[in-house]
């Protein structure tokens, strides 16, 4: 009998593992692998200033190539539990879709890739391959949503520590836009916050003579920093951009004129950058439009949402290929959207995105169809196939 992904997404949806709590979904897993012939590993990993994290990483297979399905189980609040239809961790099934908080990010497609991967091992005598040779990992996270420190970058280096080495990856995240086959991601954008700092000389509003109103200073930087595009993008990625998302000077007085004007914001950017370039860029320019007049500087905010690509190639095409197979689609390969765990990951080897359809993830009602999870097993299951033959 086969494995059932709809079962699986259902017990993983009932572990209240909001991020960065276990839940009990790590311990679902352990279980299942484990009875599966994995060797299962929980890692807690210690920040100072952040919440312990629990991981897990299991393997079977002694040797190469290994092939890693990633993700993680913790999810984000459900919010108001009383706006939801059906309980958001009941794992209710209405009209062929699965409710819940993780159904589709991303307790769906771990699911999905561990019924899929019990599937290929039951079809070959719980090997691998056939003839002995081969591994597959699942390399499984509890902090994703959120500030990511004790989760995916500490369970790959304790991985590396134990001499674990990984051919692909395939991480489940929901990478989909309107169909079950549409879009692969290839890569992200970086993402880096700063602050633009504005500094000037408080004064009384009827003698601007006597102060030096730091907000005239603050537009024109502003202006000159969006005046022109940051790059002109290229074949894998769109141009980057600057976006602010705040301006803040602390002053509730009307006749007043602040000291200080403050703007925040953030920069998505492609591989026409790294960080340090990109600060030296938007510094430069600010520099120029500031000229003698201006006095200011930035606050930067440390990242590590750096910008990564996985080159189109037999593993993308591996995928691309399962992807036509069953739905009939020529699925988009895309670095569009936010950062994930994949960019830790693509350090350690080439990486892919593929997993569900987005539309519904971290809102109320978060839901899946139970078709896309049947289909979504049948993907993996041939990406398997493929990959192995």
């Amino acid at each position: 009998m086969s494995a059932d992904p709809v079962a699986l997404t259902r017990d993983l949806i009932r572990c209240p593992s909001v991020t960065p709590a276990e839940g009990g979904a790590l311990g679902y897993l352990e279980s299942v692998l484990a009875k599966a012939g994995f060797r299962v590993h929980r890692v807690t990993f210690q920040e100072p200033g952040a919440e312990d994290v629990e991981n897990l990483y299991a393997r079977i297979g002694d040797s190469g190539p290994n092939l890693v399905f990633a993700g993680h189980t913790d999810v984000v609040p459900p919010g108001d539990e009383a706006t939801w239809t059906k309980p958001p961790f009941s794992g209710e099934i209405v009209k062929n879709e699965l409710y819940g908080r993780g159904a589709v990010d991303m307790k769906g497609g771990i699911a999905c890739a561990l019924a899929a991967v019990l599937d290929h091992l039951a079809a070959n005598g719980g090997k691998v391959r056939g003839d002995g040779t081969g591994s597959i990992s699942f390399l499984i996270t509890g902090d994703e949503e959120g500030i990511a420190v004790n989760g995916t970058p500490k369970l790959l280096q304790w991985c590396a520590q134990q001499g674990e080495t990984f051919s692909h990856c395939v991480l489940g995240e929901p990478s989909n836009i309107e169909n079950l086959g549409d879009t692969i991601k290839i890569g992200r954008r970086g993402s880096l916050n700063g602050t633009l700092i504005v500094h000037g000389k408080q004064g009384h509003v009827a003698y601007p003579q006597r102060a030096d109103n730091p907000i005239r200073g603050l537009v024109t930087l502003v202006t000159a920093l969006q005046a022109q595009p940051l790059d002109q993008g290229n074949d894998n990625f769109q141009p980057s951009h600057l976006e602010f998302t705040s301006v803040d000077v602390g002053n509730k007085t009307v006749n007043l004129i602040p000291g200080e004007a403050r703007a925040r914001f953030n920069i998505r950017y492609n591989d026409c950058h790294t960080q340090e370039s990109l600060k030296a860029l938007i510094e430069e320019r600010a520099f120029k439009a500031a000229g003698d007049s201006i006095r200011f500087k930035f606050e930067w905010q440390p990242s590590n949402a750096n910008v990564f690509v996985t080159a189109p190639g037999p593993f993308t095409e591996t995928v691309a290929s399962a992807i036509r197979d069953v739905t009939g689609r020529s699925p988009v390969l895309s670095t569009t959207g936010g950062t994930s765990d994949a960019r830790f990951i693509t350090h350690h080897c080439p990486v892919v995105e593929f997993g569900l359809v987005g539309q519904t993830m971290h809102q109320v009602d978060e839901r899946v169809p139970i078709a896309d999870l049947r289909a979504l097993t049948v993907i993996y299951r041939k990406i398997l196939e493929n990959y192995f033959a």
